[in-house]
């Protein structure tokens, strides 16, 4: 039955051409629109991606990385005395403003982490010549797409950042990063001493506490153990935390609704084409099927024909579509959008299509029961 659909469909290609090019389509837009959500929102959760913490411990219900809130550092000590945990950290995270040079005012978010080789909070792209950079009083390092942002021009260049209670102070770009854009405000590395004297909190406080387990793979027990005994604080595994932060700012701008509605709609637009297609070449081969028909053949086993004939339509669009989806994710790379591509987005895209490609098989199976040997005569 496989051989006979493919026959079919490669004699008859200009027939099916517009069902095939309509499950590629929709496969193409539901992988890279997917692709391109998952891209945008990593960019959310780089502070967590980026480092080499297995826990993070913050203040109640923090809903996102960027919305931490000060705690008291003496929080560490229920981390400390897990017996899984080899050792913590403190990290200083939040909002202030920057004062372009040139006039006017940008949002940025100010990391502040260890500076050792070993540092949890620290991202990999600080390497040692920039870490050394970043011991100077006032230095900083932010990631070279920020730069108009931030209305400077590269390393050596001067701005201020607002400090507690608003009065700005003088900072210096020391070096620049590559691949850190951010999405609220441009992300601002450098030291805890430079980190605290831009954002409010008291001397004996920090925003997260970070540890490491000697192993990784027992972060979440120690997790589940301090939501239970310590209620007034919010603790979660890495992966935990860089998927909540995602889903925060998923569910806030709504773009998720809005790129799923334009997959749904790209999947609808290509279900009726290929439904179109399937029901106009079973239409056109009627007459065969009366004579299959007339030969004794069971209306089942055309049925099966037309179904095996939408399977391979909708596995040949889906394979036109990957090298395609591949193709135009490089070109969003190249323009500075990243194109987040994971096996399991690949494999649902190729399920929600092949599903879509069967499903219009099955509704131009009603044209099977025109077929009657007495065609023949007429």
């Amino acid at each position: 039955m496989a051989s006979y659909s493919l026959s079919m469909l490669w004699h008859e290609r200009a027939r099916y051409l517009p069902g095939v090019l309509a499950v590629a389509f929709s496969a193409l837009l539901i992988a890279l629109q997917c692709g391109l959500l998952l891209g945008l929102f990593s960019i959310t959760s780089i502070p967590i991606d980026h480092t080499h913490a297995d826990i993070w411990l913050g203040a109640p219900k923090v809903l996102s990385v960027d919305l931490g809130e000060p705690i008291d550092q003496g929080l560490f000590a229920r981390l400390q005395n897990q017996p899984e945990v080899e050792r913590t950290e403190f990290y200083s995270q939040g909002f202030s403003y920057w004062t372009k040079p040139g006039g006017g005012r940008e949002l940025c978010m100010i990391i502040g982490s260890n500076l050792l080789e070993d540092s949890l909070g620290r991202v990999d792209e600080l390497n040692p010549d920039l870490r050394s950079k970043l011991s100077e009083p006032g230095s900083v390092v932010v990631d070279e797409s920020d730069l108009e942002r931030l209305g400077v021009k590269g390393v050596g260049s001067v701005a201020e950042i607002a400090g507690p209670g608003g009065v700005p102070r003088a900072v210096r770009i020391v070096g620049l990063t590559r691949g850190l854009k951010s999405l609220a405000g441009p992300y601002v590395f450098c030291s805890h001493a430079t980190a605290r004297e831009h954002l409010t909190m008291l001397d004996d406080q920090t925003t997260y506490i970070l540890a490491k387990c000697h192993n990784p793979a027992e972060a979440s027990t120690v997790v589940r153990r301090l939501r239970e005994n310590y209620p007034d604080q919010s603790a979660f595994t890495s992966d935990e935390f860089s998927f909540r932060s995602r889903m925060h700012w998923l569910t806030k701008t709504k773009a998720g609704i809005a790129l799923g509605y334009a997959a749904a709609l790209g999947l609808l637009v290509g279900a009726v084409v290929t439904y179109q297609t399937l029901s106009a070449a079973t239409k056109a081969s009627l007459r065969e099927y009366a004579v299959l028909r007339a030969l004794g053949i069971p209306r089942w086993r055309m049925a099966l024909a037309v179904m095996s004939q939408s399977f391979w339509v909708g596995v040949i669009g889906v394979s036109l579509s990957l090298p395609a989806v591949y193709g135009l994710a490089f070109i969003a790379d190249r323009l500075g959008l990243h194109v987040d591509l994971p096996w399991w987005l690949l494999l649902t895209a190729t399920g929600v299509t092949l599903t879509m490609a069967l499903l219009s098989g099955l509704l131009a199976l009603r044209t099977l029961r025109q077929v009657e040997p007495a065609m023949l005569l007429r």
